[in-house]
């Protein structure tokens, strides 16, 4: 991903100097065959009625038009005042034909650019979550312009799902496939759309609590590293065959004691007094290194040496 400022400095919106505080992020997709990020960029400089954060293309370019956190005006409601606004871009090789309805004229071409935006997307998304602390998988945290209206907080457009939906892309599998970004995982876009190629014989690799828990999926990879790298504290990795091949097996001794180790691969990782961010932090942090886990509940682990930490941000070894 290539993050390129172009600020709107002259659009109505910019001159407008309102400035929010980020709770969360909102995806749109521009409804019309124009896949040069750049067009929209000159276009909302001289804009008085809209103007969004960014627009993004399928070759990982990233069009920064706004102060992230710069009120922008992008969906129509009060989701301005708390949500940064994204758009993707759509190929040229599709034709609106009334409202969100378009005919496809080069189904290969417009698969592979939509997977393009959607990869890109999952990096700004999972960028900007690690930026204001925002949690991907949190209510109302991430949404698209479609979810948004549904929610009240923004105006009626279709978008993105109506373009998604076509190749099985959903928005409860971004928001997961941004978490697994930001613990490190790369996006699987075969696995993401839930397709294999026909006559396709390559093995998926599923990050789940256990097999037969589909729900608690974090994303399928066909690379075991990458999966292990999204696989956290309570999780497994599973084959085709819903054997579990990661971790490897504990002592019997750890099993028994219900201990076992994590990596921390973030500096600042607060540790609690309880499991919960209910509960205060006792004013120390982790670091980056590997701790004990003796106790685990509702996603968060007890350390050996003392308090508790979210193990959102923790990797099983």
């Amino acid at each position: 991903m290539k993050i390129i400022q172009d600020f709107a400095t002259t659009s109505g919106c910019y001159r407008a100097g309102r400035t929010i505080t980020v709770k969360g992020l909102m995806l749109h997709s521009v409804g019309c065959n124009q896949p040069d990020p750049k067009v929209f960029a000159r276009f909302w400089k001289n804009s008085d009625d809209v103007c969004c954060h960014g627009v993004l293309g399928a070759d990982g370019t990233v069009i920064q038009t706004l102060p992230w956190n710069r009120r922008g005006w992008h969906c129509g409601a009060a989701a301005n005042n708390t949500h940064i606004g994204v758009e993707m871009t759509e190929p040229s090789t599709i034709r609106y034909t009334g409202g969100a309805s378009f005919v496809d004229n080069n189904p290969t071409a417009t698969k592979k650019f939509v997977l393009g935006t959607y990869k890109t997307a999952v990096e700004l998304f999972a960028y900007l979550c690690k930026m204001y602390n925002l949690n991907p998988l949190g209510d109302g945290v991430i949404v698209s312009h479609s979810e948004g209206y549904k929610r009240g907080i923004a105006s009626g457009h279709a978008d993105v799902e109506h373009i998604w939906n076509k190749y099985g892309l959903t928005m409860d599998q971004f928001r997961k496939d941004v978490k697994a970004a930001m613990n490190g995982g790369a996006i699987d876009t075969d696995a993401s759309t839930n397709t294999k190629p026909s006559g396709s014989t390559k093995t998926l690799y599923r990050v789940r609590k256990s097999w037969g828990d589909s729900k608690s999926q974090i994303g399928a990879y066909s690379s075991l590293e990458n999966a292990k790298k999204a696989c956290k504290a309570g999780y497994s990795v599973y084959d085709s065959d819903g054997k579990a091949v990661y971790p490897v097996k504990q002592n019997s001794s750890d099993v028994a004691n219900n201990t076992y180790k994590v990596r921390v691969s973030v500096p600042d990782l607060n540790i609690r007094t309880g499991a919960g961010t209910e509960y205060p932090t006792t004013g120390k942090y982790t670091g980056k290194g590997v701790f004990t886990i003796v106790e685990t509940k509702d996603g968060w682990g007890k350390l050996k040496s003392g308090g508790w930490i979210c193990l959102d941000y923790a990797h099983k070894i």
